[in-house]
């Protein structure tokens, strides 16, 4: 999500038409609600450990190339070092192989990538190994950690105590045995230039930066094994060809061009880095406008295995979002009419077509419906709803991660909320 601040319930970069995931920025008049379901995550204001390691296959090995655990003995088949040594491994990670195995996911939203007071200025308790694990305990699998880097960098260098926060959380989760993913979420959507003359135009001082961003990144991460996934950016691969984006035509030269200078960014600095999978950005995230002959897949140093897309997923929003009446649409407080459901069908039915076509495996980084303030939602009908995601995602391959700012999952001991357990519950029978 995108601006999340400031709906305690969602918001989402840029509406995805009205609600139906086809034109961004259609929230609060035109403004873009991409935000989180339950609270939102980024946000315009619309509406809202390290050894040195042989050739080895272990997990922690320091030395020569052995198949222990941490041994140092012959040629290992994984490469050097295992999940806690700096050489990384030389096997590419194998990005559809891992989606079985990273089951249904979370955000922690509303949280690190918070830019008002990082962590705890959207309301959010500080993260605690408590929460992470009780995550796992409830049957979390994947854990994506949302942050605000450039808000807090020092002229183009991130704050090393923040980076240090970010390495305990996403070691918490590994060894929690839970997949993560770090990436640059909103922050200020200086990716697009959201607050200045170059609005939805990419520039060279962007490109500069955000290269700069991810060598400090990927380097201070280097050591951390194939459970962590680098994503490029959130919903920010916004670009409009001379920067119209009303009646315009979307840039995806552009979002390619930023696509393929992460991929090439992060490989180049080593470690786990040269073999990790890596998530790139769809149009805004949003499934039609990604779903093109325009959007290329990078290529990749590492092969062509080693790579997610990302889409998110707030269709309708006025249902999973929307709490206000706007002139393009009003709040919907149910959902599960047969239209509704062959929309639903008819968008993962396109996105599973197109992972297939480009076979490259899809992580739905958020979805989610917000309680409702104004407008409260049914809980019948958000149970539904979000079933029917998890169902559509896991039957074609996609690894679904709800958008949560601590409304289905407690903050305390990652609990679930009695309609997020339902969902669980049903999906894993």
């Amino acid at each position: 999500m995108t601006h999340s601040y400031r709906l305690a319930s969602f918001s989402i970069l840029g509406l995805l038409v009205a609600c139906s995931s086809t034109d961004p920025d259609a929230t609060s008049g035109a403004g873009a609600a991409s935000g989180g379901a339950t609270g939102g995550s980024s946000g315009s204001t619309a509406t809202g450990d390290a050894t040195t390691s042989g050739a080895g296959t272990g997990d922690a090995g320091a030395g020569g190339a052995g198949t222990g655990d941490a041994g140092a003995g012959g040629a290992g088949a994984a490469g050097t070092g295992g999940s806690g040594g700096a050489g990384g491994a030389a096997t590419p990670a194998d990005a559809a192989a891992m989606v079985p195995d990273m089951g249904i996911g979370a955000n922690i939203g509303n949280t690190l990538e918070n830019t008002t007071a990082w962590e705890t200025g959207w309301g959010q308790p500080l993260i605690t190994k408590t929460f992470i694990d009780g995550m796992a305990s409830h049957g979390i699998k994947t854990v994506r950690v949302p942050v605000a880097w450039d808000t807090y960098a020092a002229n183009g260098t991130i704050d090393a105590a923040k980076m240090a926060r970010v390495k305990e959380v996403v070691g918490w989760i590994e060894a929690a045995g839970m997949y993560s993913i770090v990436n640059i979420h909103w922050d200020g959507g200086w990716i697009y230039n959201e607050d200045n003359a170059d609005k939805y135009k990419l520039t060279d001082a962007v490109k500069t930066r955000f290269a700069s961003y991810w060598t400090q990144i990927a380097t201070a991460f280097s050591d951390v094994g194939h459970k962590l996934i680098l994503e490029g950016m959130n919903e920010e691969g916004n670009y409009w060809v001379n920067g119209v984006h009303d009646g315009g035509t979307p840039d995806y030269a552009a979002l390619n061009e930023m696509n393929q200078l992460f991929v090439t960014t992060v490989r180049e600095q080593g470690g786990y880095n040269a073999s990790r999978a890596l998530l790139i950005a769809g149009f805004v995230t949003d499934i039609d406008r990604t779903c093109v002959s325009d959007f290329k897949v990078p290529t990749d140093p590492a092969g062509t295995k080693s790579l997610f897309l990302s889409i998110h997923y707030y269709t309708p929003y006025t249902f999973c979002g929307l709490d206000t009446v706007e002139s393009w649409g009003s709040p919907k407080t149910t959902w599960g009419s047969e239209p509704e459901k062959a929309e639903l069908k008819s968008k993962f039915d396109t996105l599973g077509a197109f992972s297939a076509q480009r076979s490259i495996p899809i992580i739905l980084g958020e979805f989610g419906v917000t309680l409702g303030t104004n407008y409260p939602r049914e809980p019948a009908s958000r149970t539904l709803w979000m079933r029917s995601v998890v169902e559509a995602a896991k039957s074609r391959g996609v690894v679904p991660v709800l958008w949560d700012t601590g409304t289905d999952i407690k903050r305390t001991d990652g609990s679930f909320s009695t309609e997020w357990q339902a969902v669980v519950s049903a999906v894993n029978r």
